[in-house]
């Protein structure tokens, strides 16, 4: 490869020295997130000479602040492409094919190129900081990009040139990403560096406040963000960051003042209204809200409209106007993102079907659509019980224990509340094969609780009508035997047991012994009613054994049948929901 010299004007590229020109006006305007002002003077440069290599390589590291699908990527390393035809081995443009390649997770190709661009810009003393600096800031700026290697080459930049900005700017981002957390000191000090070689240098205190802010360290904070803006009072970011925190806060009017000197700083873009159709849907502006909205929606330079049809669904559901809220909910859902659909949007779209007079199956399914979307646990399960709480209070049982199946499906762990409160909805609506269902898991999961017992019981006596030894006596008799277990605190289950076991060995099963065992259980803990089961006792010892079956002749009567002393329910009892674990 032909070695190219760099010359000195390029070799002081991001100094004080270079302040004046326009390649540092349109690096200040990346850093200020002022893109299309950055594409406008690097542009500008490259039409009054397009072999100016440096030019290029910034206009195509704009093109990468830029990209959201990877097509400003294919337009940079499109530019790049172009350039190498007459510019083969230029330094800078090795160096942003690199960073696409990073972009790409081509890291092995990157690592080759930066290589090659150190190589072509060696000087006799070693590494040009230059280029040291904007291999660095590749690495740093990129995901597939070595932060370690960042560190490393931002450092030689630092010692072949101390007054390199860049250099300076690059290696605190260096350190906090190669050691988030534990690196702050390090970066701190780099971004104090860099307000040295140019005290105008406004993105330097504003590093340092993102960094106090991750500390939550709210007055260092504001206190770097206003430096920010002392130092450079056209520093757009900082007053975007002003406009949040008090946004956030529900300080509106003094985040209305800070978005407006945001948006007289920032590039102008219809984007910037989605900021101020948020602050006026959080002052209940609807009308507001709803226009500067639609102008983002109306401009077709902008991607990124998800966000936007969301607030404009809310907003126009807020107004009772449920056919765009649907229509907005609904291009939300085609727009965003599938790993970014959120519960809370599944939920807006349930409220608009309720606005509606949706079939309540339409409702339940917006609820569970969110749930299968959103990926966070807590999120899921605040999403259900959202749906859930909204068909109690309608009454709406059916779809309420479609719900609680769904919750219990999202749970890692069901609780036996979970498995109660599905039970008995069921119950609620005259299930009873699935009320039981659910009773018999928590019989089966919680053994050394009542409640399965008491329930799978209480279910079997209203459905084992027919044969009423099939289920029905099994379940009592399991419900006797865990009552035993403490007659005190399970009184009341041990009663409904006893009582139905000897109502059913007399009536049923003719067997006067065991009858009489479980009545005199029965009067033993019943100490209100004894008197009234005494008299039962009584009855039942004077019955007789049953006499085998005798065909009547012709024209008698049948003998009639014994009176029953005691039964089961014939109805459905009247249960309101017992204490729950």
């Amino acid at each position: 490869m032909k070695k190219i010299t760099i010359s000195m004007v390029i070799a002081v590229l991001i100094t004080v020295s270079l302040k004046a020109q326009t390649i540092y006006e349109g690096y200040y305007h990346i850093l200020a997130q002022r893109y299309q002002s950055a594409i406008g003077v690097f542009e500008k440069m490259v039409a009054q000479n397009p072999n100016n290599t440096e030019a290029i390589y910034w206009l195509g590291h704009t093109y990468h602040h830029m990209d959201e699908d990877g097509s400003y990527n294919a337009k940079a390393r499109q530019l790049y492409q172009k350039a190498l035809e007459t510019n083969g081995g230029s330094p800078f443009i090795l160096v942003g094919l690199g960073h696409a390649d990073l972009l790409d997770n081509k890291t092995n190709d990157a690592r080759q190129k930066f290589e090659a661009a150190l190589t072509a810009s060696r000087e006799k003393k070693g590494n040009n900081a230059v280029i040291l600096s904007l291999i660095g800031q590749a690495n740093v700026e990129t995901k597939a990009g070595d932060a370690n290697y960042a560190v490393q080459i931002l450092e030689e930049a630092i010692l072949r040139d101390d007054k390199n900005l860049n250099a300076h700017y690059q290696a605190a981002n260096a350190y906090r990403k190669a050691n988030p957390g534990n690196n702050g000191g390090r970066a701190y000090q780099e971004y104090q560096k860099c307000k040295e070689v140019d005290p105008t240098f406004a993105p330097a205190s504003y590093k340092l406040a993102k960094l106090f802010e991750t500390q939550k360290s709210w007055d260092l904070y504001i206190e770097n963000l206003e430096d920010a803006i002392k130092r450079d009072p056209k520093f757009a970011p900082a007053y975007y960051e002003l406009f949040y925190y008090n946004f956030d806060r529900g300080k509106y009017s003094e985040a209305e003042g800070y978005l407006n000197k945001y948006i007289g700083t920032a590039d102008p873009s219809h984007a910037n209204d989605y900021l101020y159709a948020q602050l006026c849907w959080v002052k209940k502006d609807y009308d507001c809200a709803i226009t500067k909205a639609e102008g983002v929606i109306a401009d077709p330079a902008l991607k990124d409209k998800a966000k936007v049809h969301k607030l404009l669904a809310d907003t126009y559901l807020k107004k009772g106007d449920y056919t765009n809220a649907v229509k907005n909910i609904e291009l939300y859902f085609k727009t965003e993102a599938p790993e970014d659909l959120i519960a809370v949007a599944y939920k807006m779209k349930a409220d608009i079907l309720v606005g509606m007079n949706a079939a309540p199956l339409d409702i339940a399914n917006a609820y569970k659509q969110g749930v299968d979307a959103d990926t966070v646990y807590k999120s899921k399960v605040d999403l259900l019980n959202q749906g859930i709480a909204y068909f109690g209070e309608k009454k709406l049982k059916d779809m309420e224990a479609v719900l609680r199946e769904k919750l219990i499906s999202v749970r890692t762990t069901p609780s036996i509340n979970d498995y109660f409160d599905l039970m008995k909805t069921y119950y609620d609506i005259d299930n009873y094969t699935k009320s039981r269902e659910n009773a018999l898991i928590m019989r089966d999961k919680y053994t050394d609780q009542v409640y399965g017992y008491d329930w799978a019981f209480k279910i079997a006596t209203i459905v084992d009508t027919i044969k009423i030894d099939s289920i029905a006596v099994p379940d009592a008799m399991q419900l006797y035997e865990f009552a035993q277990k403490d007659t005190v605190k399970y009184r009341n289950q041990y009663i409904s047991a006893v009582r139905f076991l000897g109502g059913y060995y007399v009536n049923t099963a003719k067997n006067k012994e065991k009858a009489l065992e479980f009545f005199g259980k029965w009067k033993d803990i019943d100490t209100a009613n004894a008197e009234k089961i005494q008299s039962y006792i009584d009855q039942i010892k004077k019955m007789q054994p049953p006499k085998p079956a005798v065909t009547p002749k012709p024209g008698t009567k049948a003998p009639a049948k014994p009176k029953a002393v005691a039964t089961k329910p014939k109805a459905k009892p009247k249960t309101g929901a017992v204490a729950k674990k």
